[in-house]
């Protein structure tokens, strides 16, 4: 019997190109700082590796994600994982200046920042990468984080997306006011700019009340790609309203099939196209030269993100307790988690996602009771874990699956170590998805939309004047 076709094994439809990116580790116990090959997690050079890396490999996109604010536990700096994160835009400028086709992509605060910095920022990075530039719009979810800047409290969780949504709607008026033909620069005439009123923008609302001239002209991309990660009902509904790319939590393939038909169900009634939002989970992988060493590798290397100390930490931000005279290698503590609103973990998502952690600790004795888990097993067993793990053929025909199967449109890839933890995936995963026909042996363009396959947006429909609301349509 013969092999199915390429188009047979897609069901009956073209192979789709499989988007690819990389994440710089540092934000949380992702990575294995601990590592003999680890290497600074602010160092420039940490940081151009990755890049060059990815670049080598023909990546859509470098990712920076943000940390505003260190985390604390029991009022003390969590010096268990990578602390601190250097400015994203100095970082991402000075990478645009080591690499020439790779899109940098930066996660930017909505609630703590102002819309005129933010579009200035964006278009002036888009311009210095030759239109390379992505912002992933996020909002913060804490009064904790908060107290770094003047707007501590201000903002109550649930005003935090309309915020976000005015934001990027401000921002994208300002990056549209000039429609990118004004600059003349005629030297026999001696005209320089072609229209006056280039820049002008007018733009009042209960959260922004701005009015002027934005001083960056158009830069290549028109506006930079917008990410937006979120999986709740609100940040699905403000990513098909107004995103090109959507992160996600989902690493099976169920779970993604289902958050990818949810999300692309939802862009028709904002008149938009399912090949308009890209869906990209965040994925850490695991490879060896055969599937059973890759599996061994992968317990390891859970056992060194995971050791006693961060297993007994994690524990103490469910039960809200100090626990530090437990035994990691013991069993759960018989006394029940305290609930409210004063956590000993502070800044951190996990005691969020945790809405009943008394209903958490019995499914979790339940757990321990029937697997005879310690603490740090149990621990390792719930949470984050590879999402691929195997050798590299067997890697690249999962991404594949996730991909072909509508689970997925390619993965932000994670990798433990920083900074040469990519360099094994380039080398042996990247040319298996090739020779596949679905990643890319080259760019073929030179814009992160053109390697998204984003159309660039249209130029702005109308100018601003005085009193009008939007500088754009």
């Amino acid at each position: 019997m013969s092999e199915p076709t390429e188009r047979e094994r897609a069901g009956g439809r073209p192979r789709k190109q499989i988007h690819l990116a990389a994440h710089f580790p540092g934000v949380n116990n992702t990575t294995v700082w601990s590592d003999p090959r680890a290497g600074s997690h602010i160092a420039f050079d940490s940081f151009a590796h990755l890049a060059r890396t990815a670049e080598r490999a023909k990546f859509d996109f470098l990712f920076l994600a943000e940390g505003l604010r260190l985390r604390e536990q029991g009022g003390r700096i969590y010096d268990l994982d990578v602390v601190g994160r250097p400015d994203t835009f100095t970082v991402l400028t000075a990478l645009a200046a080591v690499t020439e086709r790779l899109g940098l992509t930066g996660t930017i605060n909505s609630t703590f920042n102002e819309p005129y910095e933010v579009a200035r920022q964006f278009a002036t990075l888009d311009h210095l990468s030759g239109g390379r530039a992505a912002w992933n719009v996020v909002t913060s979810w804490d009064a904790f984080t908060g107290e770094n800047f003047r707007r501590g409290g201000f903002l109550p969780q649930e005003e935090r997306y309309s915020r976000a949504e005015e934001f990027l709607t401000t921002a994208t008026e300002l990056f549209d006011s000039w429609h990118g033909d004004e600059i003349v620069a005629d030297q026999r005439s001696g005209v320089f700019l072609g229209d006056a009123r280039a820049g002008a923008f007018v733009h009042r609302d209960r959260h922004f009340d701005i009015a002027g001239r934005f001083n960056v002209p158009r830069s290549p991309q028109g506006r930079p790609v917008i990410f937006q990660a979120g999986d709740s009902d609100e940040g699905r509904e403000f990513a098909a309203s107004s995103a090109d790319a959507i992160f996600s939590r989902h690493s099976t393939l169920e779970a993604g099939r289902e958050f990818y038909a949810d999300v692309k169900g939802r862009l028709a009634r904002h008149g938009r196209t399912p090949d308009q939002l890209l869906v990209m989970p965040a994925a850490t992988f695991v490879l060896g030269d055969t599937d059973a060493e890759a599996r061994e590798l992968a317990r390891e290397i859970r056992r060194q993100q995971v050791s006693g100390q961060t297993a007994i930490r994690y524990l103490e931000h469910i039960w809200n307790r100090d626990l530090s005279g437990y035994d990691p290698d013991g069993p759960l503590p018989d006394i029940d988690p305290y609930p409210g609103e004063n956590t000993v973990a502070r800044g951190r998502a996990s005691v969020r996602m945790v809405r009943d952690p008394l209903a958490v600790a019995r499914q979790w004795r339940e757990r321990a009771a029937a697997g005879k888990l310690s603490i740090r097993e149990l621990v390792i067993e719930t949470t984050g874990r590879q999402s691929f793990i195997g050798s590299p053929a067997t890697v690249a025909e999962a991404i594949d699956t996730f991909v072909q199967t509508d689970a997925a449109d390619g993965f932000i890839l994670v990798p433990h170590i920083t900074p040469g933890g990519l360099d094994a995936f380039a080398d042996t995963v990247v040319p298996l998805l090739q020779e596949r026909g679905v990643f890319r042996h080259d760019y073929t363009g030179t814009t992160l939309r053109d390697h998204l396959g984003l159309d660039r947006p249209r130029r702005a429909a109308a100018r601003a004047r005085p009193g009008n609301r939007r500088a754009a349509s």
